[in-house]
């Protein structure tokens, strides 16, 4: 498949992304000021002076300093990184599980910001923007244009609370350009996408362990226990990780008292153990968590500590591998360095940090190929694991430690196996972007119609023909043929969410999970031995 210039950052995008959240901030220990005792320090400070004041060309040293930062901590391990101011921020944001902006989901259509959908009961939103808008001007500064950087768009559209913004807005559906003013103030961003229940059984979706994903978990759980609800699925597919103390507090929701979640050590030896409390919401339930290739870091806390105290079901995929602890150290210009300081350990001991060369981590982040052509994303057998690794679960069960978490349950990849263009195309966000042209194109006759009808006429559709032609007028050549149906699905599914929101979406798509249906079955075949679970 030959990928064009105009997608290419699309899959970048998606990759940078996928390796944030690999690499989040594990642990939110306040930074403490680190002295270096070695005099060697002052070579650098003399060496970045004396460029500052006499080399015969004007430098920028602070670049120069942000790559010797860099080339050092690339000498270490994959998670000990440097982080750029403007990266820092956006990343802080995502963490604390808010922002201060207008409160919109957008795409840059062709050089034209365009409005996916308001954020519910957001600023813009109570300022009268609607999906399909396209915004032109902030306070009559440009927003359109090629030349214009995303990160001057985040600047111009965010800013402090309750400050004001003016945007001209060009409103398609009705022909016509207006202003209005928009009161900038919080909003959420929500890590956990939905609390539901699937035929009586409880599903939590949860995208990062953020400063308020246990709150958001309790809550979610909270309304799934005002029903008969008597299992728990609880989803960290794509989930890199984040705070590693919010995913001991929803452990902690699921185990009973002084059983052990998970423990640390430094390079010292140094040990410390975190044991759940007595205040478990949901303790005697079954319990099922959904991983895949990239569940990461504070995911495979969580369904280490599930599995290891055989507390519940781990179905999917072998996760990702991480298992280093990091500290931040931020610095006054608002970038920050992130120091792997220790390694976590599952309650059997495994540590389920996957190898990695020092130096090296291109290969380390850029795994899945591998576990692809290995045959591993389609067979369990297929997953190398040693023996030498071998660890007992509470109730003696073989676990293996070595590389990530492997399932109990394996389910395999979607896509048919030698189609792993397919599996990056599906993932790249394409998809959306077709979704979006495609609800643009006929949001003047669904004015008027009811969800319900809109919904009907969309799940009869094939798509698949319009999206080959789509693919191949931006250069990329490929047949969808043997993986139509499931192709369908994802442009369906993507359809909904931008319609009408995560809620609509996870109705159409939970059905025909895969993983989903693995756990139905497993609970079928569980119910009729009468045992429990695992």
């Amino acid at each position: 498949m030959k990928f064009s210039k105009v997608f290419m950052p699309i899959l970048i995008f998606t990759c940078i992304a996928l390796g944030v959240l690999i690499g989040g901030i594990i642990t939110n220990a306040s930074s403490k000021s680190l002295s270096l005792k070695n005099n060697q320090k002052t070579k650098l400070y003399k060496l970045i002076d004396f460029i500052d004041k006499e080399y015969v060309d004007n430098v920028q040293t602070d670049s120069i300093v942000d790559k010797t930062v860099t080339n050092i901590l690339a000498e270490l391990d994959p998670h000990s990184v440097y982080v750029p101011a403007q990266e820092q921020k956006a990343i802080a944001e995502s963490m604390r599980g808010n922002f201060v902006g207008i409160g919109i989901n957008f795409y840059r259509l062709n050089d034209t910001i365009a409005v996916i959908k308001p954020i519910p009961n957001g600023p813009a939103q109570k300022a009268g923007i609607q999906a399909g808008d396209r915004l032109l001007y902030a306070n009559n500064k440009p927003l359109f244009g090629k030349k214009i950087a995303d990160d001057k768009v985040f600047s111009m559209l965010k800013g402090e609370a309750n400050s004001e913004v003016v945007l001209t807005v060009y409103r398609k559906s009705e022909n016509k350009t207006f202003k209005t003013k928009i009161i900038r103030n919080i909003v959420p961003i929500n890590s956990v996408d939905i609390a539901t229940t699937i035929d009586n059984v409880g599903y939590i979706k949860i995208n990062r362990f953020a400063e308020t994903t246990a709150t958001e978990f309790k809550k979610g759980l909270n309304q799934l226990l005002q029903q008969p609800i008597s299992c728990l699925l609880i989803d960290v597919r794509n989930n890199g990780g984040g705070y590693l103390e919010k995913a001991i507090e929803i452990a902690d929701e699921l185990l009973k008292s002084k059983e052990l979640i998970v423990f640390t050590k430094n390079k010292k030896g140094t040990i410390n153990k975190t044991y759940a409390t007595d205040k478990g919401g949901f303790e005697n339930g079954k319990v099922y968590i959904l991983i895949d290739e990239n569940s990461a870091s504070a995911s495979e806390v969580l369904a280490g500590a599930i599995q290891d105290n055989d507390r519940g079901i781990v179905v999917g995929r072998r996760s990702f591998g991480k298992g280093l602890v990091q500290r931040e150290m931020d610095f006054e210009d608002g970038s920050a360095v992130r120091l792997t300081i220790a390694r976590y350990y599952t309650p059997s001991g495994r540590s389920i940090q996957k190898p990695y060369t020092k130096g090296k981590s291109d290969a380390y982040f850029n795994e899945f190929e591998t576990r692809f052509n290995s045959g591993e994303l389609y067979e369990k057998d297929k997953i190398k694991v040693a023996d030498s690794l071998k660890f007992k679960t509470k109730n003696g069960r073989v676990v293996y430690g070595g590389g990530g978490i492997v399932p109990d349950i394996f389910v395999p990849l979607e896509t048919s196996h030698a189609k792993e263009n397919l599996y990056y195309l599906l993932q790249s966000g394409i998809t959306g972007q077709f979704a979006f042209r495609y609800i643009d194109n006929h949001r003047k006759q669904w004015k008027k119609s009811i969800a319900k009808d809109v919904l009907n006429k969309i799940e009869k559709e094939n798509f698949v023909p319009d999206f080959e032609k789509f693919l191949s007028k931006n250069g990329l050549d490929i047949s969808l043929k043997n993986n139509s149906q499931l192709v369908n699905q994802y442009i369906i599914a993507e359809i909904v969410r931008q319609l009408y929101g995560e809620p609509y979406y996870y109705k159409l798509t939970l059905k025909n999970d895969a993983m989903i249906q693995a756990v139905f079955k497993h609970l079928k075949f569980v119910s009729a031995k009468n045992t429990s679970i695992p």
